[in-house]
């Protein structure tokens, strides 16, 4: 799934530049006049979320954080009028469904632990439960919201996986350790693959999966609209 890469959310401007680029390529063979000076930028009132999909599910034993290397599968767009809400459609296009109440599981790498209360205190806004490991759990505890610890797996048990595997979580934020840590956490995404369970590597996309969640939960999903619709509101 994309949902580990960071979403691509752009604000179109209304500018087409490839159908520009092409009559001032072939001005001199068309005649027609440079199409430049008459430039107007449009305002659009819509947000696109793009995400390419990963068959990460056709191989359980693979650890789904991606390289530079990889290739996606297909791609998929969410628009709406706010970004949360475009980003939870995407997800919904991927078949990974954004939870709208439950338990949160976070465990992140020492470079994303300010950030992770942003993401906590948006999860608790939307009424969800949070759990956490170590220093995650320190953090978040001392940004003052309720958290329940858990172990980590080499701590012993009850730990994450475990947590995963029982379906005690029904979401999970876990940014890969690197070099900070030699216990590799990949068997926790492994463990969310096989659970399908919604997770996220990158504190971009768990923010975005945070607002798109506290979004749809306050106003509920717009629904389908189609692109002539869309259009029709470009101004």
């Amino acid at each position: 799934r994309a949902s580990r890469t960071v979403p691509l959310v752009s604000k179109v401007c209304g500018i087409q530049m490839v159908p520009i680029a092409t009559d001032i390529i072939t001005s001199k063979l068309t005649g027609r006049p440079s199409p430049v000076p008459e430039l107007k930028e449009k305002h659009f009132t819509h947000y696109g979320v793009k995400e390419a999909v990963f068959p990460f599910n056709m191989f359980p034993e693979v650890d789904p954080v991606l390289g530079p290397e990889m290739r996606s599968t297909g791609e998929v767009l969410g628009l709406a009028d706010n970004v949360g809400e475009a980003f939870y459609k995407a997800q919904e296009a991927t078949q990974s469904v954004l939870p709208l109440s439950g338990c949160a599981l976070l465990s992140v790498n020492n470079a994303d632990k300010a950030a992770v209360k942003d993401v906590a205190a948006i999860l608790v806004e939307s009424g969800f439960k949070l759990m956490a490991t170590g220093r995650t759990y320190e953090t978040i505890k001392e940004a003052g919201y309720d958290v329940k610890l858990i172990k980590k797996m080499y701590e012993g048990r009850p730990n994450i996986y475990d947590a995963i595997v029982n379906r005690e979580v029904d979401l999970v934020i876990n940014s890969p350790a690197g070099s900070e840590s030699v216990h590799d956490d990949s068997y926790v995404r492994k463990a969310a693959i096989k659970a399908k369970v919604p997770y996220f590597t990158t504190m971009a996309a768990a923010m975005a999966a945070a607002k798109g969640i506290n979004y749809v939960k306050k106003h509920r999903s717009s629904g389908v609209t189609s692109i002539q619709e869309l259009h029709s509101r470009i101004e």
